[in-house]
């Protein structure tokens, strides 16, 4: 008998100095390691993976952990660098503690560029998103029943996205911040949301400086009202681009070129957005400013000049040559 409580008590210590090892003390991962634990997987599960990421020395101890204090794990992507003990491990998916990847998209992106963020944010292909952005108008169905992609609806902005995060998911968070920002600055379900927005797209590609926009967006207004061309570079470039054409610059090609979104070819607005606007240029294009102006022309120095006629704007243009034939 006593040899029996022997065996006994040298097997309780001995898995008691197993479970300290195994469970309590802390384990270095061997490099920065990153581990996504998806929705849906077992607690088993989720313990054999993070056995086999050298993030927990024993599957079974982490069980054991689990099963007496219970909780709930939490899916998701986890970065892990410093030391610790699967019980530290266990707090930390208890609490969720999730790794979020910073997707930055900038004023004027197209649905394409944005695509490529999020590839490189490690979020998933840009395939995905561009399939998502091209069929999932019916986020902005009630906005614009015009739409036949989510351009122009994508807004610009710094997101923190998760890798259990679909495409569904990253599209939809940013058509809810347009309309966040949409409703700021003004606009509403009755207004013509897909003209406004297609104005504020070929702005926000115009022009950076703030100032400027409502007077871009009164050019436009004025061209559009007259039955002018909108004669829009933006515009030529995208048609290019939706074709593969594009060479980093407009060759005159490409202002002949036969696409509904060329407006030096095709008269009045292109079929839609061509970007993703911000605020402001939103906020021109519900408020364009009452002037009589026709014509604008970079100044080679960040800003525009406009004029009312085509011979002020041809000397516009000739002043613009000249600067850049002769930078100072």
């Amino acid at each position: 008998m006593r040899t029996f409580f022997l065996i006994v008590f040298l097997a309780v210590l001995g898995f008691a100095g197993w479970f300290i090892w195994a469970a309590l003390l802390p384990v270095a991962p061997p490099q920065t390691t990153f581990v996504l634990l998806r929705p849906g997987w077992t607690a088993r599960h989720i313990a054999h993976e993070l056995q086999q990421d050298g993030i927990v020395r024993s599957a079974d101890a982490f069980l054991i952990l689990h099963y007496a204090r219970r909780g709930s794990l939490k899916a998701g992507e986890y970065k892990f660098e410093a030391p610790a003990s699967a019980l530290g491990v266990r707090q930390r998916i208890l609490r969720g503690d999730v790794y979020a990847r910073t997707v930055a998209v900038p004023e004027g992106y197209n649905l394409y560029e944005i695509a490529a963020v999020v590839e490189q944010a490690g979020l998933g292909p840009a395939s995905d998103f561009i399939a998502e952005a091209k069929s999932g108008v019916a986020l902005i169905k009630d906005l614009d029943p015009k739409a036949t992609s989510l351009e122009g609806y994508l807004f610009p902005d710094t997101y923190q996205f998760t890798r259990i995060d679909t495409a569904h998911d990253i599209a939809a968070a940013m058509v809810h911040r347009f309309r966040q920002e949409a409703q700021k600055v003004g606009l509403h379900r009755g207004d013509d949301v897909h003209r406004i927005v297609t104005i504020a797209s070929i702005v926000e590609k115009e022009t950076a400086v703030p100032d400027e926009r409502p007077l871009v967006a009164g050019v436009y207004t004025n061209r559009l009202a007259k039955g002018m061309l909108l004669a829009a570079d933006p515009t030529v470039v995208y048609a290019a681009l939706l074709a593969g054409r594009y060479r980093g610059t407009i060759y005159q090609s490409d202002l002949q070129y036969d696409s509904p979104y060329n407006t030096y070819k095709f008269a009045g607005l292109p079929p839609g957005p061509i970007a993703n606007p911000g605020a402001s240029a939103l906020e021109a294009a519900l408020h364009p400013a009452a002037t009589e102006y026709l014509y604008f022309v970079s100044d080679n120095n960040g800003h525009h000049r406009f004029s009312q006629t085509a011979a002020e704007h041809e000397r516009n243009v000739a002043a613009y040559r000249r600067a850049v034939a002769n930078p100072r």
